[in-house]
């Protein structure tokens, strides 16, 4: 009888409470909806940094088709170095705050500089 009171014991404090995955999944999908909120701003930061909210939307959205599909490793090489060049002058113009903004930018691939700020600069 006392081993079977002893193993119980030993049961109940051992067992774990069961997980909540409702509130697991409730806190993935805020997480990801608050990633999604903060790709989009810093987007729209990069836009107004390079000056390409000059362009149209039409003019905007057609340099990024182009970009986007353009395969040529040269071509999409030439555009992160001159993307890489354009945050690292901010750096140095603005100081400390711009290192947000260029760690968040430089996971996009830096080829949205290269055509908008050409037809922004003409």
């Amino acid at each position: 009888m006392l081993a079977y009171h002893f193993s119980i014991e030993l049961m109940e404090t051992t067992m774990r409470k069961p997980r909540d995955f409702d509130a697991d999944l409730k806190a993935l999908e805020d997480k990801a909806r608050g990633l999604k909120i903060r790709k989009v701003r810093q987007l729209g930061e990069l836009v107004v940094a390079t000056g390409a909210d000059t362009l149209t939307a039409e003019e905007l959205a057609g340099a990024l088709l182009v970009l986007a599909e353009t395969k040529e490793a040269g071509k999409r090489e030439a555009w992160a170095k001159r993307g890489a060049a354009f945050f690292q002058s901010r750096t140095r113009r603005n100081g400390p705050t711009a290192n947000h903004n260029s760690d968040g930018a430089s996971a996009q691939p830096s080829g949205p500089q290269s055509a908008p700020s050409r037809k922004g600069a003409t």
